[in-house]
């Protein structure tokens, strides 16, 4: 993939303002060479290694001999996801409700943010939903006004759902016109990937049983790595982005033909 083009303003930047376009190249690409970039903003390799540095501090880049990479996302225990950033999970799963129709069957995955979705889908809108969660299962025979198809298989305790060989069989041997996969990490040159490598067959068997896919990511999934891919970015439809997210990584996405949806902004989270 072509790096984008560095303006005459990137060359000119502060250092605060040269960080936020090498995050941005990074969270597009994956990584960043730091001679690459000393050449592209035309200042001294010491200068990027600074920007390098105060990144990492942050959080944001894990230096490597000659540069940096995104930071590699760890999964937190399914408890204590489920208390995390819930104004947060609600703006997107309303962003990613609306993109489903009356009368669909929607296959949704284990996860938090998908608990959310389900717990925002309208009651009266004739919907059937797949699901391997358990939990969200419950939540929607408890809301009434749905027909749910629960997959079966071994649950998996910290990822709150069904994955293995059955569980896939039976994946494969139905069709939806909507999936939500987890989201683990997602970007743009390499597509969706997954943490655990039956979760991850799960998630690809989810996507070939259903004519569109919508993957739904929270800011920190954006560009992040993770270690066995679902699938190529080819077979993300749509993708649905907090309102934060960053503009040029969002623009990364929509190059490549995936219809990017931003969620509504939230105050207080």
């Amino acid at each position: 993939m072509a790096k984008p083009p560095v303006s005459v303003i990137d060359r000119n930047a502060l250092p605060e303002e040269r960080q936020q376009r090498i995050l941005a190249r990074l969270r597009s690409e994956g990584r960043v060479v730091a001679a690459e970039l000393a050449e592209a903003f035309e200042v001294s390799e010491d200068s990027i290694r600074r920007d390098l540095r105060e990144l990492a501090a942050q959080g944001l880049c894990k230096r490597v001999y000659g540069g940096a990479l995104l930071p590699t996302v760890t999964l937190t225990p399914l408890k204590q996801r489920r208390t995390e950033h819930p104004l947060r999970k609600q703006a997107l799963a309303r962003k990613a409700v609306s993109l489903s129709k009356p009368g669909q069957t929607l296959l949704i995955d284990a996860g938090t943010t998908n608990a959310a979705i389900a717990a925002a889908l309208p009651v009266d809108a004739r919907l059937t939903v797949i699901t391997n969660a358990p939990h969200i299962a419950q939540l929607l025979l408890d809301r009434e006004g749905f027909e749910v198809l629960l997959v079966g298989g071994r649950i998996d305790p910290s990822i709150g759902g069904a994955i293995g060989a059955q569980a896939v069989e039976q994946v494969r041997r139905m069709r939806a016109d909507l999936c939500f996969p987890g989201a683990c990490a997602i970007d743009a040159a390499h597509g969706l990937w997954g943490f655990d490598s039956e979760e991850s067959l799960f998630k690809r068997a989810m996507i070939e049983a259903s004519d569109e896919t919508v993957v739904v990511a929270s800011d920190d999934k954006l560009g992040a790595v993770a270690a066995h891919q679902v699938a190529e970015l080819a077979r993300v439809q749509h993708l649905v982005v907090e309102h934060s997210a960053d503009r040029a990584v969002r623009a990364a996405f929509a190059a490549h033909g995936v219809m990017v949806h931003r969620a509504e902004a939230v105050s207080g989270a």
